[in-house]
């Protein structure tokens, strides 16, 4: 049962999310990890830019500071 915001995250683990941060950039990836300070770190990542991809990462490490969203 999803019942703090950490739980969906846990359960997001090994899955594709969408990751929104300041300044209205886009990832989408394999959630491979978090830390508490809402770090995260994606896999076959994606920046996205108006739905289309507009660069590919093998990993990336999005700074939790600049997240406003993620998505499961």
């Amino acid at each position: 049962m999803t019942s703090r915001p950490f739980d969906l995250l846990n359960e997001s683990v090994g899955k594709e999310v969408l990751v929104v941060t300041k300044g209205s950039l886009s990832f989408r990836g394999t959630l491979k990890a978090f830390d508490v300070h809402m770090n995260v770190v994606l896999e076959n990542a994606e920046e996205l830019l108006e739905g289309e991809t507009k660069k590919k990462y093998s990993k990336i490490i999005i700074r939790g500071d600049t997240v406003i969203y993620i998505a499961p």
